[in-house]
């Protein structure tokens, strides 16, 4: 005689556990992913940088003021771009300097030497602990770093940094 069979009943899955995982791995990736500023975002050029190894340290996150020298895309000319991380810093230099509505709103401007020179004379007046840091195409001759190291020497900004890959 067969067996009398017994109704299917479905299934209950908890989704505690998968809820708890799921928001856990988003705060991870939250904390954890690091996004571009704006000076970046602005980029219009690419740059190859040198590679080295001795130094692993990382360029700091605030009170720091980069000068980019690169090619510029449109003149194909090699230009110097100048920007500060802090955006509270950022306006009172921009304001000194007396730049148009249209420069002032930009995170990175394109700068000649004598506007480079008394951009880094009103970032040391706003703020004497600004760090320096300097990013440079690989291709670019060491004239015009060289003209940017006396420039930062002539405002007693005799320590900065170098931006380089790391070499693999």
């Amino acid at each position: 005689m067969p067996k009398v069979k017994k109704k299917r009943v479905g299934f209950a899955v908890d989704m505690t556990p998968l809820v708890d995982v799921t928001f856990l791995l988003l705060t991870f990736f939250m904390f954890t992913a690091k996004f571009k500023n704006e000076a970046d975002a602005e980029q219009k050029f690419v740059i190859h940088r040198p590679e080295a190894a001795a130094d692993t340290s990382k360029l700091p996150d605030k009170d720091l003021a980069t000068v980019k020298i690169a090619i510029d895309t449109t003149t194909h000319d090699t230009a110097y771009f100048y920007s500060i991380v802090d955006e509270v810093q950022r306006q009172k230099v921009y304001q000194n300097m007396q730049f148009s509505q249209e420069q002032s709103q930009k995170a990175m401007v394109k700068v000649d030497l004598p506007t480079l020179d008394k951009m880094i004379q009103q970032t040391r007046a706003a703020a004497w602990k600004t760090q320096y840091a300097i990013d440079c195409d690989k291709g670019i001759r060491y004239k015009y770093v060289e003209d940017l190291i006396d420039i930062l020497r002539k405002n007693n900004a005799t320590a900065f940094n170098f931006v380089t890959e790391k070499r693999q």
